[in-house]
């Protein structure tokens, strides 16, 4: 299938309607939705069982300084990005360049997680800028599948 962007970045095998730049580590069962950019090109680490929905940006680099100087900067900022295992990104949420998302997290739908932030565990994230607004350990640890009535 062709790709969708105007910028003519490949075809991905993970959604055919998400742009995937550079390249990524993306671990086993993550699901990317589509209208999605994942970049890459700064270092990229995303765990298994992820679920990356539907217009969220992951970003491991920024053009920003290089812009607005005129591109007096010589080049475009990189720091790698790393999201932990079981970690579900809402719909149009940003995760900038630099930042640690730990196992288990939960980033609410448009939030914008700052460049650099450090993201602990089971937490739940929302807003802009974003913030921990609760720890889910007890949620997911406590957790178990119902009781299906076998007849």
């Amino acid at each position: 299938m062709d790709s969708p962007s105007p910028h003519s970045l490949p075809p991905n095998p993970y959604n055919p309607f998400a742009w995937v730049a550079g390249d990524p580590e993306i671990g086993e069962g993550t699901w990317i939705g589509a209208f999605t950019l994942i970049d890459g090109l700064g270092g990229l680490k995303i765990g298994r069982d992820c679920n990356i929905s539907s217009g969220a940006q992951i970003l491991s680099h920024s053009t920003v300084r290089r812009c607005v100087s005129g591109r007096r900067h010589p080049d475009v900022d990189r720091k790698e990005t790393v999201i932990g295992n079981c970690v579900f990104v809402g719909a149009n949420a940003v995760v900038q360049m630099g930042s640690r998302i730990g196992d288990h997290c939960v980033i609410g739908a448009g939030a914008v997680v700052l460049e650099g932030a450090v993201i602990p565990p089971y937490s739940l994230v929302v807003g802009v800028p974003a913030r921990v607004v609760r720890d889910l350990r007890d949620e997911i640890e406590g957790w178990s599948p119902p009781a299906t009535d076998v007849r």
